[in-house]
């Protein structure tokens, strides 16, 4: 048992490692605008987001935030080889089912993570752009931060469901 403990525990600091390092340097792209306007924008020429689109970005934004980033974050967690690749492939499903643009029935990340496709959707709206950053997994940071854009699920009449931003 307390194996699992410590296990959780390494995991617990991996996360809000990689979390931190995530909202951090997003939200600093984001804040400067040389950086967003040339790396991070590329992300966002895709108006509609989808699945394989969570991938698409500029070679220095993958180099810096997710090899090395992730790699930083392995290290300083001290997961093990065997934990560090069910999470990275975790958070790699996550990352590409945040941007697939589908609510589907019985999805496990959209019944437990309150950022989930719906949530990442905002963001990649004109007026959400500078909001719910994010990704993959805690919303908390947005709260924090104060770029959490509320929305709401509408039902279409034609089948699906759509994320509008809630007036205020």
């Amino acid at each position: 048992m307390a194996k699992y403990i410590c296990l959780l525990s390494k995991n617990r600091r991996h996360h809000l490692s990689k979390l931190k390092r995530i909202i951090l340097s997003h939200s600093s792209q984001y804040g400067i605008d040389f950086l967003y306007r040339h790396i991070h924008s590329q992300h966002h020429r895709l108006v509609v987001p989808y699945a394989i689109g969570a991938l698409y970005n500029h070679p220095l934004e993958g180099l810096l935030l997710d090899t090395l980033g992730g790699a930083l974050s392995f290290l300083v967690s001290g997961m093990t080889a065997r934990t560090a690749v069910i999470f990275f492939c975790f958070a790699v499903i996550k990352t590409v089912d945040d941007h697939s643009g589908l609510w589907l029935p019985g999805n496990i990340f959209n019944l437990f993570f309150q950022n989930n496709t719906a949530y990442h959707d905002v963001h990649h709206q004109l007026q959400g752009l500078k909001y719910n950053y994010s990704q993959p997994f805690f919303s908390i940071w947005d709260r924090l931060l104060g770029t959490h854009m509320p929305y709401h699920l509408v039902k279409l009449p034609g089948g699906g469901f759509e994320a509008r931003l809630k007036k205020y």
